[in-house]
């Protein structure tokens, strides 16, 4: 079954969202960490071989400013000057246009140009030359189909060419080139796409480049060594879970399939490892089941292999690399605080320090430093304002800041 969208889940599966305006509070001690929040409420909307392991020393993650406004169903994209751009979301009584940026040597975030459209569910892609495609899931039809372009330099938004097909809940993955890859996703009731399509960042418009073998949606697109993609997993027209994955070839401009998961999957994550192979890890089964089983993609091969499994099951989460090669997975559904490190030497999770806040849907995005900048997401009653900091080299709870 198809899971909600963040932003749907925001706006369907809360009675009551809250919007939270506080921050963590300084820990007493490495491992202890207590939050004070003030909430403010509001009425809801309508309707990424087996081996002995041991406990990790707790690494906690510390808070970070608060955002401007509170987010889920957002974006997070590291610019190349190492700020972070926060794009979208709901906040839980409709879309949102406004944008703010990250700055991690203040901590702190602050207002950028808002976009020409309000915005969730959609994709945010870095191109070469530093600007930001944001593509898909604004409020109507034209606006599941246009797309605009982030400037840095002059901290606003502009209309780029449309996309072909309407989308939300869909990837698009940066190929070698610095053309973007646009795979499936959906609109409204209208089911998942098979459609896929190409971003041309030098004429800024898109083109279509065929079909996949299954229409798809909440499913993963992975850029490989090699410059192809493994399309893995998500929901189809029928509202299945799919194990099954495609390979789009730059080259030929061509989908086609190659092996499937052993386990079907939608809302999971797909990160690539120093060795070119993806670990692909949780979502959620075809009961709506939290999963915690994992598995290897080797493109060599063209084979899924099992690993792990991740101490918690976990939908909705996030898979950050780490920059010793390691991956940090964080947060899901319920919501969960916890997070655990995948070590691709020995194949297998182990433990590390909770979140100070349980969020779901959040972002978690890799900063110049080797830190992890975790935005946002829901908690189930709540929609966050909060940021918090994961530091693996410190393994220390600190304040952020200059």
């Amino acid at each position: 079954m198809i899971l909600p969208s963040p932003m749907r889940r925001a706006l369907v599966g809360l009675p009551l969202v809250v919007l939270l305006a506080g921050c963590a509070s300084p820990a007493a001690s490495p491992s202890s960490v207590t939050s004070a929040a003030t909430a403010v409420p509001s009425v809801a909307a309508g309707t990424p071989t087996p081996a002995t392991t041991h406990a990790a020393p707790t690494t906690p993650i510390s808070p970070t400013g608060l955002m401007t406004t509170a987010r889920v169903g957002h974006t997070a994209t590291r610019l190349t000057d190492g700020r972070v751009l926060v794009v979208g979301g709901t906040a839980g009584l409709g879309f949102l246009a406004t944008a703010e940026i990250y700055d991690p040597t203040t901590g702190t975030f602050s207002p950028t140009g808002s976009m020409t459209a309000m915005r969730s569910g959609h994709t945010a892609t870095l191109l070469p030359d530093g600007r930001v495609l944001i593509a898909g899931m604004g409020m109507d039809w034209v606006r599941n189909v246009s797309a605009e372009i982030f400037d840095p330099k002059t901290g606003t938004f502009s209309l780029s060419g449309p996309m072909t097909t309407a989308r939300d809940s869909h990837t698009a993955t940066p190929l070698l080139g610095g053309d973007v890859l646009v795979a499936g996703g959906q609109v409204a009731n209208w089911g998942p796409q098979a459609s896929v399509e190409v971003y041309n960042t030098l004429e800024g418009q898109f083109g279509p480049v065929g079909l996949m073998a299954v229409a798809r949606s909440s499913h993963t697109a992975t850029l490989l060594p090699d410059g192809r993609v493994l399309i893995a997993g998500g929901a189809d027209g029928s509202e299945r879970e799919l194990a099954s994955a495609d390979i789009f070839d730059p080259t030929t401009n061509t989908v086609s399939p190659t092996d499937s998961m052993a386990v079907a999957r939608s809302s999971h994550t797909a990160t690539l490892l120093p060795d070119g192979r993806v670990l692909i890890a949780g979502g959620a089964d075809g009961s709506e089941r939290e999963l915690a089983s994992a598995e290897i993609y080797d493109p060599k091969t063209a084979t899924f292999s099992p690993t792990g499994p991740m101490a918690t099951a976990r939908n909705s989460h996030t898979a950050t690399p780490l920059a010793d090669g390691r991956i940090l997975v964080a947060g899901g559904w319920g919501p969960v605080a916890t997070a655990e490190i995948f070590d691709p030497k020995t194949g297998t999770f182990s433990p590390t320090g909770s979140m100070a806040t349980a969020r779901d849907s959040h972002t978690a995005t890799p900063l110049l430093d080797g830190r992890i900048l975790v935005v946002g997401g829901g908690t189930g009653s709540e929609i966050l304002a909060s940021a918090e900091i994961y530091d693996p080299k410190t393994r220390t709870f600190s304040p952020t800041g200059p």
